[in-house]
């Protein structure tokens, strides 16, 4: 299952794989002592997990149980694209961001040119992260 989870996400996600099952409840109780998030915080984040199909809630007490796994979530955190666009008639000065200085250019309406996006060019990069 590809499911892409965002940080807030997976910080529920992590109170679970490390902790097992548990009620909403405790873990509102863990994310408030760690990261400051009030209950309903907790409860809009694990029923956006629900929603996602990474989590299953039980009854009684509203417990929580993970769905996907660890491992599934790593592998799928593993790769990463980057679109970037200049919308504009004039070029403009451009550096890729650290994390992609050395991915692979998969597509380009123009030649590379380093420093530099000319006039609407479009690349998409590629990365493995590791």
């Amino acid at each position: 299952m590809a499911v892409k989870l965002f940080d807030s996400e997976l910080k529920v996600m992590d109170v679970l794989w490390k902790e097992g099952d548990m009620p909403a409840k405790q873990i509102s109780d863990v994310l408030k002592e760690t990261t400051g998030w009030n209950m309903n915080t907790t409860y809009t984040v694990i029923k956006k997990c629900i929603a996602k199909g990474a989590i299953e809630r039980r009854e009684p007490n509203f417990l929580c149980h993970a769905l996907i796994a660890r491992d599934v979530v790593q592998a799928a955190e593993t790769e990463e694209l980057l679109v970037v666009c200049n919308f504009t008639g004039e070029s403009v000065p451009y550096l890729r961001p650290e994390p992609f200085a050395n991915a692979e250019l998969l597509l380009s309406n123009y030649e590379p040119a380093a420093g530099v996006l000319r006039p609407y060019e479009a690349q998409m990069l590629y990365r493995r992260k590791r």
